[in-house]
């Protein structure tokens, strides 16, 4: 696919996912959510709409059409599974258990946390190759360069970048570059996981009282033996994957069935791990005041110090 052919603005959070948080604008312009930039937590932001939210620039850039097909797959469901939950009946239907479990998957996968853990894990084995074709196999690398290059390499430093050039030139590196490889990574990894939470339990719960807001990384593995609760670690290591769906609804995969409502102290606890999980900005319900002052200040105080409320 041409590179002018590949949408941009990649939607990461789901716009039907974004609209259960929104009022409807003035003069029309249809449905608005409330960000906070929680980089810059004092900027004052203003009422944006669901398709200028919770996207990416580019998020899959080598012929996304598969992967939009994959995720099209869940959220073109979504709806009648969000009108199950409202009406309080969102685990009746085993077509809306399904996909509620699937929405929980595809955001946890096709996000700004799993692209970052994917780059990390590249260049790091990237470097580990290099590192072990000069400790292993110098004199094939000696007789490589001089098939390729006609130099004889002596020093150690001179296998290292002639190692570097090897590891360019592999396919899988080359794949890498343009995007290939992210995508089908991301596919295969999306099945993986529905996979390896097919056995856990589906909770949609709501607060005894408060509200819940999303962040632009809305589906965050937690432990809640710790306080904060520890964020973003594997699934194998995680007790929950929780994903906001409406100011007053909350999904979550775990390993026990744990009811239906949630206590009023653990509501703050699961708003700060989506604020400390958020790439940039978190959205919440326009006429959430008190929830737009709770998650600047959080913001702020994690930016500052490092440490929540």
């Amino acid at each position: 696919m041409k590179a002018a052919q590949i949408p941009r603005q990649q939607h990461l959070v789901s716009q039907v996912l974004l609209k259960q948080f929104t009022v409807a604008g003035p003069d029309n312009r249809g449905p608005q959510v409330r960000p906070v930039d929680v980089r810059y937590p004092e900027r004052p932001n203003k009422l944006k709409s669901t398709r200028a939210c919770g996207w990416a620039d580019a998020f899959i850039a080598y012929d996304p059409a598969s992967a939009e097909d994959l995720w099209n797959s869940v959220e073109r469901r979504a709806p009648a599974a969000f009108a199950a939950v409202h009406a309080g009946t969102p685990l009746a239907d085993p077509l809306h258990v399904e996909t509620l479990r699937d929405l929980i998957v595809l955001h946890y996968v096709r996000s700004h946390h799993y692209r970052s853990v994917y780059t990390t894990a590249f260049e790091t084995v990237r470097l580990k190759v290099r590192g072990e074709a000069v400790g292993r196999f110098p004199e094939p690398l000696r007789r490589e360069a001089l098939r390729q290059t006609g130099l004889h390499l002596a020093g150690e430093g001179a296998l290292d970048a002639f190692a570097e050039r090897l590891v360019e030139q592999s396919e899988v590196t080359q794949d890498y570059g343009t995007g290939a490889l992210f995508r089908s990574s991301i596919e295969r990894d999306f099945n993986k996981a529905r996979a390896m939470v097919s056995n856990w339990h589906l909770n949609a719960l709501t607060p005894e009282s408060g509200q819940f807001l999303v962040g632009d990384n809305p589906a965050v593995a937690v432990r809640t033996d710790t306080r904060p609760w520890a964020y973003n670690m594997a699934i194998g290591d995680a007790h929950s994957i929780v994903l906001p769906i409406t100011p007053r609804h909350l999904l979550a995969l775990t390993r026990n069935n744990i009811g239906s409502t949630i206590p009023r102290a653990l509501i703050d606890q699961i708003n700060i791990v989506q604020i400390r999980a958020a790439d940039r900005y978190v959205y919440m319900h326009p006429r959430s005041t008190r929830l737009e002052t709770f998650a600047r200040e959080t913001a702020r105080r994690w930016r500052t110090y490092g440490v929540s409320p």
